[in-house]
């Protein structure tokens, strides 16, 4: 781990993540000691930076504290938070220049691989998550909706959710973007009110269009799902997941899930 360039795991008790969550971060996924897609992420980085009206961050020393970490990982996991830095008690952010660099290194998931080939069964989540504009398609430091959602998970005996937001509309998984399909057209959930806009959502939506496939962003019920002949989830570690039931109603052909996932590897 490298905060602000420097090998520790000491971070002041003083910084705005740890009091209030205030930053963001992007998970990334190393092969043969290159960052997949790192253009992506770093544009993800700075347009949140910019959204939340952070203090410049050296970019270029940020590029290259990730590449120090992933070198020479055949597979791994490196993650990077950025805070607004340290500041005094209370919500005002005035006088922090300085946002904190967080630079992690990470074993790759061993199960991702079998849930790419086998497929999950997903649970319709009991909790839902709330709106929140101001932050919506952001990849805050605040996640407790997602370590309620996890728990939940976790107590229920199932390995991922599909989660609505309290005004009943499909929004993605715990830890994943949301998608299916039905006859001719693909569908993913509308983020614009909240929700992870996430960076293998884009690749998804963008491979989409090069194979002359209809999506549409939608507003949707639950009931969407039932109506569908294929269900997948996405993010940067897991890859293009095929959904394989969510309770009584199973998707047994991921047709079109195989064809994005052999556009994905010849990407990658």
């Amino acid at each position: 781990m490298l905060i602000n360039g420097m090998p520790t795991e000491a971070l002041s008790a003083r910084d705005r993540g740890l009091a209030y969550g205030d930053g963001h971060f992007t998970t990334m996924q190393v092969k043969q000691g290159q960052v997949v897609w790192w253009p992506d992420h770093l544009t993800r980085l700075q347009h949140a930076s910019t959204r939340l009206g952070f203090a410049a961050v050296p970019w270029d020393l940020l590029s290259e504290e990730v590449a120090q970490l992933a070198a020479g990982q055949a597979q791994a996991v490196v993650k990077v938070m950025l805070t607004r830095g340290s500041g005094g008690r209370g919500y005002d952010a005035a006088g922090c220049d300085s946002p904190t660099r967080i630079v992690s290194l990470a074993d790759y998931p061993a199960h991702y691989p079998s849930w790419q080939q086998d497929g999950i069964a997903a649970l319709v989540c009991r909790q839902h998550l709330g709106d929140a504009p101001m932050l919506a398609g952001l990849k805050t430091l605040g996640r407790l909706e997602q370590v309620l959602l996890k728990s939940e998970l976790a107590a229920r005996g199932g390995v991922e959710g599909i989660v609505l937001n309290s005004r009943g509309f499909l929004v993605e998984g715990v830890s994943a973007n949301l998608f299916w399909r039905r006859g001719k057209t693909v569908f993913t959930p509308d983020l614009s009110h909240g929700g992870v806009e996430g960076i293998m959502r884009k690749r998804v939506i963008l491979m989409l269009k090069q194979m002359g496939i209809e999506l549409r962003v939608v507003e949707a019920p639950l009931e969407s799902l039932w109506q569908a002949e294929e269900v997948w989830l996405t993010n940067t570690l897991m890859g293009i997941v095929p959904v394989t039931g969510i309770g009584d109603v199973h998707y047994p052909s991921p047709v079109l899930i195989r064809r994005l996932q052999e556009r994905l590897v010849i990407e990658v």
